[in-house]
């Protein structure tokens, strides 16, 4: 072939010579040498390592070629088809389908350059790309629009916020991270150039186009922003574009469907559009796509469109700015251009205007025929054509497509959408939430507040699903949620029964799902916000959430609570409700002015005080590291340590790992979930006992060192009158550990009158001795000062306004939703109880009603994370103070000379450890006889927790529970990634 003969004139080096002449061409030419950290607060994203699959390559054109010579070997019929990328969709398609057999006539009889895909999936992306590329006797430039992540055209990839989102974070690490992550993807799916950032200022609220598209109102914010992201995209060696040349974000006219004209002036446009565009050009900004927009007061050719306008794209872009990169038209197809021009006068128009890359034009063969026609007729120059193609060979050798254009499928499963990506987008989403207003400190809500939610999606489209996800959100937070859709084919019927809901409801919770679309108004419909307003007319507290539009606030001025949530993708959604009842800080400001409402910046912080349902990477964990807890659960289940169980682990604040494991018998006909109900034995003494205790000491009631004789008059004679609260919680009272008493005693009275004249085994202070009768003494003495007994009183102060619902004494007695959540323990032959299940297994606690210091509460992983969270987010919870930080220390702090004990509180002991060998010196915690355990890392914020039944059948099994217990904890902390997220 003509072309190959080419090849073989030159040698390596003269090839090296001409393409660094090529990339000084194109001018601020980004390294592609692999990625290093410029800063330390860069978050590091090491390379995807490579699999050892075939790497297919696949050129017609061997070897390196120099761009000129190969310039100068294509014919005119060539040079002018590498101008055009055409759209292509990235889905399975069939050898004979019309489309595909198109695409491959356009690229074969046309020879088109490029493709830009469109919607698709990886798979389906990835295996046409190499068809295509396979057609083509140059390689192919792919690109395509990644402004919110690859996901926004590709299916199965990361989704990321929008740039208005990126930038209400006020951290420009993200935006660079955004493009980072993006590119990644990009080049996994063979593209190389991302049509994104938007670097237009959306200065216009009623801009039907951009809108979140862009970082914010404000240039330099813009600026900001979109540099760091070209960056990220860039440090991946694929091209960014900066997108709409010279500013899109002033219109109130989408250029999709018509032409916009912006009546500003130079002098405007210097001020505020083209500050980030030169900031960029500046930095190195290496791509532009253009803007189908008139400036008849900056151009001398009146409402001609930018793309196709000498004056806006040669005076002031590469002139003025002096940008000399590739020039990309926006979709020619767009009715600002094709309203108006044929196919090919607009080709023409934009390569005279400085536009080199021709993209998804109406008719790309009339447009190749009537360019090819005006070369011919002196209309352009070859020359002229010959420039923009140099740019695109130059980028295409510096791509190496020369060596290698296809895509490798093998590498795909493991360097797109990794958990380590979704991480750091949801990251994102999650500090892109901006809260505007919270009239009457309705946020964090809480259940015991708003008993009764009514949730209302508001949709500009007719699905009848839109909100779905977001409703199932809510009630992970919430335990009473009605839900309803208000969109367009919303019935008299569905509205009546919103007005029922709404006379019902605490607390009403809109959520904006209008989008930016310029084929309608871009706010709430008439007929909607008259029903939303009657909706909201009443006393009932309101909220509204913009998942999208972000001037929708304009239209519900009145909501008690104003929040931002920029799109309406589930990432996004999930991202966004935690923060809603407390379960995530929030932090983001404003980047855009809502006319008289809210300014730049503004914004109202929240910390995060309840708990969280996140993903291990979400908090620098690794999820694959914490599968090994599913076999250690297998094996000790098939050792018959226990039939089944929960293990949970909250780290951070978030509850990353709640799985159930097993069986509730031995005859593994029911298998438990994760929210079992299991009688927590021991664990009684400090979730209920000692937090009692706790609060009464913070709240002045009781004093440490308060005889118990001022409590119990039996402790008023002998050496009883020595013995304190301190004794009491540090097991240094002198009481026995053990005794039986229910041979003969069997009701709560005789019980607890024979714990009260119990005699002492050893002077006070003097000796340590695990006593449960001292925890029964605890729990009466909370009745004595709070007026309630134990049940009541922890119910009432802190598990039921906590949202612990789960967690009950006498659970069996709360009802079928509960009793039918409980595996059983033992099967009691000596007091003939039979199957204990429902009630306590501890026989004491059994006779004393249930209700006991020692024994007697039940509850499920999930509860406990809560209360773990609490201790660790010092005493806080929903907004609501439960302890003071200061009590905590000092009841989990070391507190004995003759054990390692806290108050109430077990330690890490030294040598073997239930807590296991990596939890640190100040991890705190207990264990239960039932087979329950928690453990608590203060230092690495981390809560573990492990409910079995491992007294079933009998008290003979279940002797491995400590390796257990010990195994999962040192799987849980070996999965901490480190203290700062990182990925892979």
């Amino acid at each position: 072939m003509k072309h190959q003969s080419i090849i073989h004139y030159f040698s390596n080096a003269v090839v090296c010579i001409l393409l660094a002449s090529a990339i000084l061409y194109l001018g601020g030419c980004k390294s592609s040498e692999p990625f290093e950290l410029k800063t330390t607060d860069r978050t590091h994203l090491s390379e995807p390592q490579p699999s050892n699959g075939h790497i297919e390559r696949i050129s017609e054109m061997s070897g390196t070629i120099p761009v000129d010579s190969m310039l100068n070997s294509l014919t005119l019929d060539e040079k002018i088809g590498q101008l055009f990328s055409v759209p292509a969709y990235g889905s399975f398609t069939n050898e004979h389908d019309p489309g595909f057999l198109r695409l491959k006539r356009l690229i074969r009889d046309y020879h088109i350059g490029g493709i830009i895909f469109f919607r698709g999936d990886v798979y389906g992306q990835a295996i046409l790309h190499n068809k295509l590329q396979r057609t083509a006797k140059l390689p192919l430039w792919v690109s395509q629009d990644m402004e919110f992540g690859a996901a926004m055209r590709v299916e199965g990839t990361t989704r990321f916020t929008p740039a208005m989102g990126v930038a209400a974070t006020g951290n420009p690490e993200n935006a660079y991270l955004k493009g980072k992550i993006t590119a990644r993807e990009a080049k996994a799916l063979g593209v190389h150039q991302i049509y994104a950032p938007v670097l237009d200022v959306n200065n216009n609220p009623d801009n039907p186009v951009i809108n979140v598209r862009s970082f914010s109102a404000d240039p330099d914010l813009v600026a900001l922003f979109g540099m760091n992201m070209i960056e990220g995209i860039e440090s991946e060696g694929i091209l960014a574009t900066a997108k709409h040349f010279p500013g899109h974000g002033d219109t109130d006219v989408d250029s999709h469907l018509n032409l916009p004209v912006i009546n500003h002036g130079i002098t405007r446009l210097e001020e505020i559009e083209l500050v980030p565009f030169r900031k960029a050009v500046n930095n190195g900004l290496r791509s532009v796509m253009s803007a189908h927009i008139a400036y008849p007061n900056v151009s001398t050719n009146g409402n001609l469109p930018g793309t196709l306008d000498e004056s806006i794209l040669r005076s002031l872009l590469i002139d003025e700015l002096g940008f000399n990169g590739l020039v990309v038209t926006d979709g020619l197809e767009m009715q600002g251009i094709a309203a108006n021009f044929s196919p090919g006068e607009a080709v023409v128009l934009a390569l005279k205007a400085g536009a080199d890359k021709m993209l998804i034009s109406p008719d790309e063969m009339t447009a190749i025929h009537e360019l090819k026609r005006a070369v011919q007729s002196g209309t352009i120059s070859e020359e002229r054509i010959d420039r923009s193609v140099r740019k695109i060979l130059s980028l295409k050798a510096e791509h190496g497509l020369f060596e290698n254009r296809m895509v490798n499928t093998d590498d795909l499963s493991y360097t797109i959408d990794t958990p380590e990506y979704r991480a750091i987008s949801e990251r994102i989403a999650r500090e892109s939430v901006t809260l505007l207003k919270n009239d009457g400190n309705v946020l964090p809500v809480r259940d015991v507040d708003y008993l009764n939610v009514l949730a209302v999606a508001l949709s500009d489209d007719q699905s009848g699903s839109t909100g779905s996800g977001w409703a199932r959100e809510l009630r992970k937070y919430h335990n009473n949620v009605s839900f309803h859709v208000l969109d367009r084919r919303t019935s008299e019927e569905e509205i009546d029964e919103m007005r029922k809901d709404a006379m019902k409801a605490d607390l009403i919770i809109i959520g904006s799902f209008i989008v930016v679309r310029s084929s309608q108004p871009m706010q709430i419909q008439p007929e909607q916000l008259e029903i939303i307003n009657e909706l909201t007319a009443g006393e009932t507290p309101s909220v509204l959430m913009a998942f999208g539009n972000p001037y929708v606030v304009r239209d519900v001025p009145d909501a008690d609570v104003h929040l931002m949530a920029w799109s309406a993708s589930r990432s996004q959604i999930d991202q966004t409700v935690p923060a809603l009842f407390g379960a995530s800080h929030i932090t983001g400001q404003l980047p855009i002015r809502i006319p008289g409402m809210y300014e730049i910046g503004d914004g109202i912080e929240m910390r995060q005080s309840t708990l969280r349902y996140d993903t291990p990477e979400a908090v620098g964990m690794s999820g694959d590291s914490l599968l090994a807890i599913d076999m250690i659960m297998q094996e000790a289940i098939n050792d018959s340590v226990f039939p089944g169980g929960v293990v949970a682990v909250m780290h951070k604040g978030a509850l990353v790992w709640n799985n159930g494991y097993g069986y509730y018998d031995y005859s593994k006909t029911k298998e438990i979930s994760a929210n079992e109900v299991y009688d927590l034995a021991s664990l009684t003494k400090v979730v209920a006992t000692t937090t009692s205790i706790m609060k009464l000491v913070d709240e002045g009631l009781i004093g440490l060192d308060d005889p118990v004789q001022q409590y119990i008059p039996e402790f008023s004679e002998g050496i009883k009158k020595n013995v304190t609260i301190r004794h009491l919680l540090l097991h240094t009272s002198g009481l026995p550990a053990f005794k039986v008493y229910v041979d003969e005693l069997q009701t709560r009275d005789e019980i607890i009158s024979a714990v009260r004249r119990e005699p002492l085994i050893s002077d006070p202070g003097e000796e340590y001795e695990y006593s449960d009768l001292g925890f029964i003494l605890l729990g009466e003495i909370v009745e004595q000062v709070s007026g309630r007994r134990l049940d009541r009183y922890v119910r009432t102060e802190m598990f039921y306004p906590m949202g612990m619902y789960s967690t009950h004494f006498n659970p069996s007695a709360v009802g079928g939703w509960m009793s039918n959540r409980i595996p059983p323990t033992e099967i009691d032959t000596v007091y003939e109880r039979g199957l204990v299940q429902g009630v306590v297994h501890d026989e004491r606690a059994y006779y004393m009603e249930g209700v006991a210091g020692h024994a007697g509460l039940f509850s499920t992983a999930r509860d406990l994370a809560v209360y773990s969270y609490m201790l660790l987010n010092g005493g806080l919870y929903a907004g609501e103070r439960y302890l003071s930080d200061s009590v905590i220390n000092e009841f989990t702090e070391q507190r004995s000379e003759l054990s390692n004990r806290g108050f109430g509180f077990d330690r890490k002991s030294s040598g073997f450890s239930t807590a296991g060998s990596l939890s640190g010196p100040n991890t705190f915690g207990h264990t239960g006889f039932t087979g329950t355990s928690i453990w608590i890392d203060p230092d690495r914020e981390t809560a573990i927790i492990l409910l079995t039944n491992r007294v079933h059948p009998n008290r003979s099994y279940g002797s491995g529970i400590g390796e257990v217990r010990a195994k999962v904890a040192d799987t849980v902390l070996g999965s901490i990634v480190s203290d700062k997220e990182q990925s892979l």
